[in-house]
């Protein structure tokens, strides 16, 4: 006889998506303090790109999308709201584009890092490998799905007195503080991480009870003889 498999508890979905949050939270903050930023200068790109923390760095960042996308479906799953329903679509639509972009920025500038010699010739092969039109579209386009769901994760949640709006402020910065100086970057990363933190903590707590009914009790009704 074939047995169906067990579907996981509520308790169990709560601790996983908290986890997941809580995970993501550390990698978000890991990403900018770890990432080397040679790269703003010609002078000390190669070393930069070739360093094994822009690998685990930027690896960071990618894990870290993906966990806080596990987050959002348990946080759907726990409130059964279509805000909620949106925002776990958009922000898996947005790390889909998000992280293709993060893969070239990670895997190809580290081997142009490890193989180019000639700083204004890796300098122009990163430009293009960054900056190219499609490159850009793609990675603009998913960091404004990322930022729309941090939102609507926000309004989903007003309820929890603005526990949502770090992880929501952290979403739309994401954009702009590639523009930043490394100082403020971290900061967004810290930023962003709490806001993981304060979601895993709501996940974590247990739901409250339903309220009992109280009410005078309606007298037995005889039964037939």
């Amino acid at each position: 006889m074939s047995h169906r498999p067990v579907p996981p508890t509520g308790t169990a979905l709560r601790r996983t998506g908290a986890a997941a949050f809580a995970v993501a939270g550390a990698l978000f903050v890991l990403y900018p303090a770890a990432r080397p930023y040679g790269d703003l200068d010609p002078a000390t790109t190669a070393a930069a790109f070739s360093s094994p923390w822009w690998l685990a760095s930027h690896l960071a960042a990618v894990l870290g999308f993906v966990l806080a996308g596990t987050g959002l479906v348990a946080l759907f799953l726990r409130h059964r709201t279509t805000p909620l329903a949106v925002a776990a679509g958009t922000w898996w639509l947005g790390t889909a584009l998000t992280v293709t972009y993060y893969g070239a920025e990670t895997f190809a500038l580290h081997a142009l890092g490890t193989g180019i010699e000639d700083p204004a010739l890796l300098a122009r092969l990163a430009e293009a490998i960054r900056m190219g039109p499609a490159q850009v579209t793609v990675f603009a386009t998913g960091l404004v799905l990322l930022a729309a769901a941090g939102v609507l994760t926000a309004v989903a949640l007003r309820s929890l007195h603005g526990a949502a709006l770090p992880f929501a402020a952290g979403a739309v910065l994401f954009l702009p503080q590639f523009f930043a100086e490394p100082g403020f970057r971290v900061v967004h990363g810290t930023l962003l991480g709490l806001g993981c933190l304060l979601l895993a903590a709501h996940l974590a707590r247990r739901p409250a009870a339903a309220p009992v009914a109280t009410g005078p009790v309606a007298p037995p009704v005889p039964s037939a003889a």
